[in-house]
């Protein structure tokens, strides 16, 4: 017997296999782009510097799924914590209530197509705001506070995947031959919240426990609001400045 290796052998003999298949099934085809390799990488850089509404859908979901990241990278700690004393296993089938957001993102996208990303991204906002507060009663534990984390988590999920929609509704819409490129800025950013979401979360939870996290999401979701206000209407003489 292989032991451990054996699936990674047999995953790299198959992989092996397809990589085989596929030089011989897939055709020819001429590059999209005649840019050079670096220059491509170097392209989403370039793109977030000059699309101001790439950088706003890229900070609506940084911001999101950043505190999308702290509620379920501290939802272990509580539920195997004192206030439940739960297993792993209860983490796997509250993510199981996720499933949901299958349902919701159909109607997101045809409300984009109906009412424009902006609504849609205020909507979600105010859903993920909503979420953090009934998130919040998690703490009290007992069946209540599942209630509440079930709930939370449900509304956080189809809030976060909703917005996404819109996100990338706006994102793809302004520059059709580049749309790889935007997208690559716009996920990288949004990974990037992720992972800085987690982090936090983690200290948020060190420093006032689940109160902290639900805080922290919050705090995350009015910033990203705060983006979504309209700006000020300039003063005679005095155009507005880009953002």
């Amino acid at each position: 017997m292989a032991g451990l290796a054996g699936p990674y052998l047999v995953a790299a003999v198959l992989a092996l296999l397809l990589a085989t298949v596929l030089a011989f099934a897939v055709p020819a085809t001429t590059p999209a782009s005649r840019q050079s390799y670096p220059a491509l990488l170097a392209e989403p850089l370039r793109l977030l510097r000059t699309e101001p509404e790439l950088r706003r859908s890229c900070w609506y979901q940084t911001t999101v799924f950043a505190g999308f990241s702290a509620v379920w990278t501290c939802l272990a700690l509580l539920l195997t914590g004192p206030a439940y004393g739960l297993g792993a296993q209860a983490v796997g089938l509250l993510a199981l209530v996720g499933g949901a957001t299958m349902l919701c993102t159909p109607l997101a996208g045809r409300l984009v197509d109906r009412r424009g990303p902006d609504p849609v991204n205020l909507i979600c906002l105010l859903g993920v705001l909503l979420s953090a507060a009934i998130l919040a009663a998690g703490a009290l534990g007992g069946t209540p506070g599942l209630v509440a984390l079930t709930v939370g988590t449900l509304l956080l999920d189809v809030a976060m995947q909703s917005g996404m929609v819109a996100n990338q509704a706006r994102v793809y819409a302004l520059r059709p031959d580049a749309r790889s490129r935007l997208n690559t800025a716009y996920m990288t950013c949004a990974y990037l919240g992720g992972s800085a979401g987690s982090w936090l979360g983690v200290h948020a939870w060190g420093q006032a426990g689940w109160w902290g996290v639900c805080a922290l999401v919050a705090l995350l979701t009015a910033l990203a609001l705060v983006r979504h206000l309209p700006a000020p209407t300039p003063l005679p003489g005095h155009p507005r400045r880009p953002l």
